[in-house]
C-alpha cells in the first residue's frame, strides 16, 4: 500500500484531504506543521512514499510563517533526496512554486481540487 505523509495546519483541509486520499486507496499519515511532519516522517522512515505539504504553516519553531512548508521540503530532502513531495497552498503562487521545485519538489498544487491531488500523486509515483 502506498503511504501518504499529509501535513497541514488547517484542520478542515487536512480533513477533507485524508478522506479523500483513504478513499483512493492510499495509507495516510497526518501532521499539522513542520515540527509534527519532521517527526512522523523519522518515526516512519522507509514506509512514506510521498509527501504532501501546506506552503504557509506553523514552522519547526511553532510559530505560523509563510513558506515554512519550504523548510520542511529542504529537511525532508536532507533525509530522503529521492523522496516525491508536493507542496499545497491557497493561492496560485508562482514565484513560490519556482522556489518549491528549485528545492526540489515534484509538484506544487492549489488547494480545492482533491480529486485532482491524487491524480497528481498517481502520475508522480508512475513516473519515480
Amino acid at each position: 500500500m502506498t503511504t501518504v505523509l499529509l501535513v497541514d495546519d488547517e484542520k478542515l483541509v487536512q480533513r477533507s484531504l485524508e478522506k479523500t486520499l483513504l478513499r483512493a486507496g492510499f495509507e495516510v499519515i497526518t501532521a499539522a506543521d513542520c515540527k509534527g511532519g519532521s517527526e512522523s516522517f523519522r518515526q516512519n522512515a522507509g514506509t512514506v512514499d510521498i509527501v504532501v505539504l501546506d506552503l504557509n504553516m506553523p514552522g519547526f519553531d511553532g510559530v505560523p510563517k509563510s513558506g515554512a512548508g519550504l523548510d520542511l521540503l529542504e529537511d525532508l530532502k536532507k533525509q530522503q533526496p529521492n523522496l516525491p513531495v508536493v507542496i499545497l497552498t491557497a493561492y496560485d503562487e508562482v514565484n513560490k512554486a519556482k522556489d518549491a521545485a528549485a528545492r526540489g519538489s515534484s509538484a506544487f498544487f492549489v488547494k480545492g481540487r482533491e480529486q485532482g491531488l491524487v491524480e497528481l500523486i498517481q502520475k508522480i509515483l508512475k513516473e519515480t
